[in-house]
């Protein structure tokens, strides 16, 4: 099936609710019907790309930070939200909703991942999928155990399921070598600072917020979902907060997700 884009076939009403992420009220999904998505993911993913390593590249070679002013802190935060990008990017192409070429797909799945603390795409992929497969169970490489609840322990397990020997080894080697040529402090802020944050906001709204605790019987897919707030789901993580959705439409690249709202 080629990969899809989407617009919205159907309506409904909302109840309030009292928290940000809230049990999903299944018959309140729109469910959006998939159409073909062009080039539109390979746009989305170039913009993102060139966005996290031009403003790197003027961070690194170029700028002079002054600690006393907030300038630099919200700089942090922009590269954050690009490298956060990156693998929302990897994310959409494990889906395949990328590019409906299968090769380019992959290829941008795999530059973003690597980008990205040099995560593996192949390695990832199939690991993802049995996530979707097998939400909430034993067999979900996501899944926390009830007997340790918790975001730190979580969060633990979650590393020790994903992160990998040779990543960390590769960005300690990339680190001593960028040192040599700009600024330590401008390496460790807007290099490594951000790739750890932007690690802990796709934990945090992607995983921990989503799916910790019980879910309704009827939840198949085990999920919440954050209040319709497309500014603010955008800013968080992507719209990738709308997390429900995400499991029950995963053929919407993230930049259509928010039409399921």
């Amino acid at each position: 099936m080629q990969p899809t884009a989407d617009y919205p076939t159907t309506t409904s009403n909302r109840q309030p609710a009292p928290s940000k992420f809230v049990q999903a009220n299944t018959s309140a999904v729109q469910t959006v019907r998939p159409v073909p998505i062009g080039q539109k993911g390979v746009l989305s993913a170039v913009l993102i790309m060139t966005s996290w390593a031009g403003l790197l590249a003027f961070l690194l070679g170029f700028y002079r930070p002054d600690w006393h002013s907030p300038v630099p802190y919200l700089l942090v935060l922009l590269q954050t939200h690009l490298y956060t990008g990156l693998y929302i990017t990897a994310h959409d192409a494990m889906h395949g909703v990328v590019s409906p070429n299968k090769r380019l797909n992959n290829a941008i799945g795999t530059v973003c991942a690597l980008l990205f603390a040099y995560n593996w795409f192949p390695r990832q992929l199939p690991k993802h999928h049995d996530h979707h497969r097998h939400v909430g169970t034993q067999d979900d490489p996501d899944f926390h155990p009830e007997d340790h609840p918790g975001f730190l322990p979580w969060l633990a397990r979650f590393a020790w399921n994903y992160v990998t020997w040779w990543q960390v080894l590769l960005m300690a080697a990339t680190y001593n070598v960028l040192k040599i040529w700009f600024p330590q402090a401008n390496v460790i802020a807007f290099w490594m600072v951000p790739a750890v944050l932007a690690t802990l906001q796709l934990f945090f709204f992607g995983t921990y917020l989503p799916h910790r605790g019980e879910h309704e019987a009827d939840n198949q897919h085990k999920s919440r979902s954050q209040l319709r707030h497309h500014v603010w789901a955008f800013v968080s993580c992507y719209f990738f907060g709308y997390h429900y959705e995400h499991h029950d439409q995963p053929y919407l690249p993230w930049w259509r997700l928010w039409r399921t709202k």
